[in-house]
């Protein structure tokens, strides 16, 4: 995993790496099995065969056996090939390949509750609240709301509204809430975001009514 614009590391570590002299070896770094990403011939990083999208913007760490790829980017998804030939007798064998997969990361923005009925609400009325959450990637799993009084929290869900600007790639959440203002107790209503996997949940700042 790799947070966007920063820069990723994929590991093509493998094992006697470092009895091994980088000058007799040829490795090669593709993507989906298509375009080249890297290519270190016998010790020189060479540049001839790269993607134009890659150019520029790959270093390998040749102690740790890793490439780096700079400003990575919701494009850069994908599975890396690396693939490792010595030059055995002169002619080149494949020593090692190992496959990495790259996921994208951009944090959402904190999810923010906005009243859609102008005015103050009043008890046994209808209060309409939305929830939403911005520029975040990959897509969330779903938005629960939180409402809390007299010690007693209800979760509720709702259907989340998603769109994907074009450009980016990222994604803009919305959820909507019809609730009865209650009479004679505070309410705190809440906001949760769950973005799946382990990245965990966001919150939003507690709407009292």
């Amino acid at each position: 995993k790799s947070f966007l614009n920063h820069t990723a590391h994929l590991s093509c570590y493998f094992p006697n790496s470092q009895k091994t002299d980088i000058k007799d070896l040829r490795v090669f770094w593709q993507k989906d099995a298509l375009e080249v990403v890297h290519e270190v011939y016998y010790g020189q990083e060479i540049h001839d065969n790269l993607s134009p999208k890659y150019v520029n913007r790959t270093k390998m760490d040749m102690d740790k056996w890793t490439l780096q790829l700079s400003n990575a980017g919701i494009v850069d998804e994908g599975q890396y090939t690396c693939i490792i030939q010595h030059r055995d007798k002169g002619s080149p064998k494949v020593i090692h390949t190992s496959e990495c997969l790259l996921h994208i990361i951009a944090n959402y923005s904190q999810p923010e509750i906005a009243q859609l009925d102008t005015g103050e609400p009043k008890p046994n009325t209808y209060l309409n609240l939305s929830c939403s959450s911005r520029g975040g990637y990959p897509e969330p799993k779903n938005m629960t709301w939180l409402i809390s009084h007299e010690n007693i929290t209800y979760r509720r869900m709702h259907h989340m509204d998603v769109s994907q600007d074009a450009v980016t790639k990222l994604y803009n959440v919305t959820t909507k809430l019809n609730i009865t203002v209650p009479t004679n107790t505070l309410t705190n209503i809440s906001c949760l975001l769950h973005l799946g996997g382990q990245l965990g949940s966001l919150v939003s700042v507690p709407l009292g009514i």
